[in-house]
């Protein structure tokens, strides 16, 4: 695959934050530092030869025994230019933070809860960094390659379902909202 024109652009205007560009089996690859992963992604979504507009998906992947070990993986796509994305951002073990990109890409929010809470990767000025699959007092974060496989958990409390208005049975003519 040739490396689109775009890309010249792009390391132009970011400069020394495109750490490394790629075509690993055709698919177009741009290792980004992660202090400036949101400009990175602002030009891409902006520039009209890449018009990435439409963000897929956020992941981690724990590269346990390498340095950097976490690498977090962004894919995009340009829908009125058919063409697709991988960005790539290392973090180091011992401090994996990176900024949000919430304020690029809003769907990536629940993307970056997932991480943090599989992960552990810590995504500075989220709306809220909270858990997202797990329950609160979980300790740890289990995707990680050196999460303890027989670690025990604190038991939570049992809680009740509560009876909502809308898991109430619906009966014809006796809907409140539809008279």
């Amino acid at each position: 695959m040739e490396i689109p024109s775009y890309v010249n652009r792009l390391k132009e205007a970011c400069g020394a934050a495109i750490e490394e560009v790629s075509t690993p089996l055709g698919d177009l690859v741009v290792l980004v530092k992660a202090d400036q992963i949101v400009e990175a992604l602002n030009w891409l979504k902006e520039d009209e030869e890449a018009l990435f507009d439409h963000f897929m998906d956020l992941t981690a992947v724990d590269y346990i025994g390498r340095e950097p070990r976490f690498e977090v993986v962004i894919h995009l796509v340009s829908i009125p230019k058919s063409q697709r994305i991988r960005i790539k951002v290392h973090l180091d073990e011992d401090d994996p933070v990176m900024p949000t990109i919430t304020p690029v890409y809003p769907a990536a929010n629940w993307f970056e809860r997932e991480c943090w809470d599989l992960y552990g990767v810590h995504f500075t000025g989220h709306p809220n960094l909270t858990r997202i699959m797990l329950y609160e007092g979980f300790k740890g974060h289990p995707l990680r390659k050196d999460y303890p496989i027989k670690k025990t958990q604190p038991l939570m409390e049992l809680r009740k379902p509560e009876v909502r208005r809308s898991d109430e049975a619906f009966e014809p003519g006796k809907n409140p909202n539809n008279p």
